[in-house]
């Protein structure tokens, strides 16, 4: 069951997210962070960043509930610069390990891409690292791939650089 969060219940979910965000930099997610990644420092994102935009109503978040538990989550960031009110971006889609490969993430941005058409946006913008998992999923939800840039970003577990794909949906609304 995909769950859209208000801003007050974050903190409902706060020890779940942490524990989703931290298991997936473990797993080897390229989602910002690098090893050692700790559970404190986890909180600390959804605290310090997701938290405030949630607020705000420049995002919204959605988890992926299964047996009761947080197995996803996904973000879209709506409200962005004055001069970019037509397009919204793609952040932090997460599945727990134990729960890939269920089609948890294609539920996750099904319910993204819709919110973004109901939110009247032409755009959709995201990045991935260039040739992963992640990079198909989005191919099959219809993104194409802006550009390349090589050496983006450090692998989470190591001082390997990889490229990163910048990829865009546009939802053709008239």
């Amino acid at each position: 069951m995909i769950q859209k969060l208000e801003p007050n219940q974050l903190h409902d979910h706060l020890e779940a997210l942490s524990i989703l965000l931290k298991d997936c930099v473990h797993a080897g997610a390229n989602v910002n962070f690098i090893l050692p990644f700790s559970k404190e420092e986890a909180a600390a994102y959804w605290l310090e960043n997701a938290a405030p935009a949630l607020a705000t109503h420049a995002r919204t978040l959605w988890v992926a509930l299964e047996g009761g538990k947080v197995a996803g989550t996904v973000q879209l960031i709506h409200k962005l610069t004055p001069n970019q009110p037509h397009r919204a971006e793609v952040t932090k889609l997460l599945v727990h390990p134990d729960y890939r490969r269920r089609g948890i993430a294609d539920q996750l941005m099904h319910t993204l891409i819709n919110e973004a058409k109901d939110r009247r946006k032409k755009l959709i913008t995201l990045d991935t690292v260039t040739d992963s998992p992640a990079q198909r999923l989005y191919e099959n939800h219809g993104f194409k791939l802006a550009g390349v840039i090589p050496d983006f970003a450090l692998e989470p577990n190591s001082e390997t650089l990889v490229p990163t794909s910048y990829m865009y949906l546009q939802l053709g609304l008239d």
